[in-house]
Formats: structure tokens, C-alpha cells, sequence
């Protein structure tokens, strides 16, 4: 009967655990890591499976981590539950981070100095995005770091790793100088491949801000759309259509092959949700709105460079 009881726990534990990490939002991580493979593979260019796979845990574990971390710290002032007592939360947490913090450093021992200084980079900010006396989360900055965060850092790390050495930068350092060798052409080519899930994931947080404003101010939390106001409707929609800019440019740039433009066609549903957004901002009704132009824009993109792959067709 123990044994029973036990497993018959289990499904509920997790349940809980998924809650607390809100797996649902994950899709701003993989859907980017799933778009720099078919760019990949649209490229003609092979895929180190071990970096990749050490890269892909690192950065969804960490995910979770500071997910549960935000959770846990906004517990304390929102009046709302976590899943569990806060002292398994926090080992939850524990758990999460020395796992992802493991995967991260063999992955830049396996790889190098970029790697290393740039995913150290990700880490600081995921942990000081909620925690810190001044938490990045409490300032209007929110849009610009997940933007960055999630819609280029993804990709770059992943295209980094897996492409010729020197593609995008060269990094030396000795104990007389540290020389960084940029190559523009192809980190412009990046940006703009990178655009809609930079953009799209900053339209959630902008989303997320603007339906939470009263309550952000409530508890001394001024996000961009407090010092925008009226205009944050005016910037979720702009950002929106600067996204169907940037796929114009890069298929005019060869940077992406023509059929890619195939994604245009999904301004249609997305003008749609930006409108009903404008008219109500609810979070239990229209902040979904966001996350579905975000999977119908990234997941459009991901798609289209897949077919251009498939059809033998590289820039």
C-alpha cells in the first residue's frame, strides 16, 4: 500500500514541479535553438551532437532555474502560493542550478573563451533578473535583456559552436592583451535572422508588463510600460512589424532564400491579436495573445528555413 501511495504521488510532484518552473513558457528557448538548426542544416553545416546536446541542457535547465527563482522571490510579496514548501522550492532550485552550472562549464571546457564569457554572462543576469538589490526585473530594461537573452544569445551560442572557428569573432587573450577580431558581414547577418525571436520575446515581457502595471506599481515595480504609458500599445505593435521588415532585408540580403518570404503570410493572424490586444489588455485573457504571435512568427520562420533546406536551396 506504501509503494502505491508513493507512486501514485508521483504524477502530482510533477505536476507541481512543471508549475513551478511554468514549463509552458519554455517555448521562448526552444523554439530559437530548434530555428538555428534548420539554419544549420540550411546552411549545409554539420552539428557537433556533443556541444549541442551539453548546450541544449545547460540552457533549458537554466531556464527552469531562474524561472523557479522569480517565482520564489515574487511569493513573498504577491500573496500567492508556490507548489511546494518553500524550503523544497529552494532545493528545487538548488538542484536546478548546479546541474545547468555543471553542463555550462564542460561545455566551454569543451569548447572556449566566448563560450565561457558569454554563458557566465547568461547566468548573471537570469540570477539578478529577480534576485539583487536592484533586480533587473524591477526596471525597464525587462524587454531589452530577455530580448537579447533569448532571441540572440540562443542562436548565436548555437551557431558559434557549431560553425567554422572565426564565422562571427575571434577572441585572444595573453597576459599583455585581449584582441577581439569582429566580423560585421556576418553578425549583421545574425541580427537580422535573429529578429523575430528577439522581438517577439520582448512583446511578452512588454505584454506581461503592460497587464500587470497596476500591480508592478503596487509593489514598487516600474517596467517600461509605466515610463511609456500610453505609447506601450504603439511599441508591442511596432515591434511586431519591424520583425516582417527584417525577414525583407535578409531574403534581399541573401541572407535567407526567397522562400522564406512564405512567412509573411502570418501578419495576418498576428495583426489580428496585436488589435484584440489593444482593445483589452486582461492577463487571464489577452496576454496569451503575445505568446501566440510569438509561436506563429518564430515557428513560421524556423519552418521556412527548413523548407529552403530541404529544397537544396543555401544562401
Amino acid at each position: 500500500m506504501q509503494t502505491q501511495t508513493v507512486l501514485a504521488d508521483h504524477p502530482s510532484k510533477i505536476k507541481k514541479f512543471l508549475e513551478l518552473v511554468e514549463i509552458r513558457t519554455k517555448i521562448t528557448s526552444l523554439l530559437p535553438f530548434l530555428m538555428s538548426l534548420a539554419y544549420l542544416f540550411y546552411r549545409r553545416q554539420p552539428v557537433n551532437t556533443e556541444r549541442t546536446l551539453l548546450f541544449l541542457g545547460s540552457m533549458f535547465l537554466f531556464d527552469l532555474t531562474t524561472t523557479a527563482i522569480n517565482n520564489y522571490i515574487d511569493t513573498k510579496t504577491n500573496g500567492q502560493k508556490l507548489p511546494f514548501p518553500r524550503g523544497s522550492a529552494k532545493l528545487i532550485i538548488y538542484l536546478l542550478l548546479g546541474v545547468s552550472t555543471a553542463l555550462g562549464l564542460t561545455l566551454a571546457y569543451r569548447t572556449d573563451l566566448v563560450v565561457l564569457l558569454l554563458g557566465g554572462l547568461c547566468f548573471l543576469c537570469g540570477v539578478f533578473y529577480t534576485c539583487g538589490p536592484i533586480p533587473i526585473s524591477r526596471l525597464p530594461l525587462g524587454e531589452i535583456f530577455s530580448g537579447l537573452f533569448y532571441g540572440l544569445f540562443i542562436p548565436f551560442l548555437m551557431l558559434y559552436m557549431n560553425m567554422p572557428s572565426g564565422t562571427f569573432l575571434t577572441l585572444t587573450a595573453d597576459w599583455h592583451a585581449v584582441r577581439l577580431d569582429l566580423k560585421l558581414g556576418p553578425v549583421l547577418s545574425l541580427f537580422l535572422c535573429s529578429a523575430g525571436p528577439i522581438l517577439a520575446t520582448a512583446d511578452i515581457m512588454l505584454a506581461n508588463n503592460i497587464c500587470d502595471l497596476e500591480k508592478d506599481i503596487a509593489v514598487g515595480r516600474y517596467t517600461l510600460s509605466y515610463f511609456l504609458g500610453t505609447k506601450a500599445l504603439s511599441v508591442f505593435a511596432g515591434l511586431y512589424y519591424i520583425t516582417y521588415l527584417t525577414w525583407t532585408v535578409s531574403v534581399v540580403l541573401n541572407i535567407l532564400s526567397p522562400v522564406c518570404l512564405g512567412a509573411l503570410l502570418t501578419l495576418i493572424p498576428v495583426h489580428k491579436n496585436i488589435l484584440r490586444f489593444k482593445k483589452e489588455q486582461i492577463k487571464e485573457k489577452t496576454f496569451v495573445l503575445s505568446v501566440q504571435n510569438y509561436i506563429i512568427i518564430v515557428g513560421a520562420q524556423t519552418l521556412m528555413i527548413l523548407v529552403s533546406g530541404l529544397m537544396g536551396i543555401s544562401s
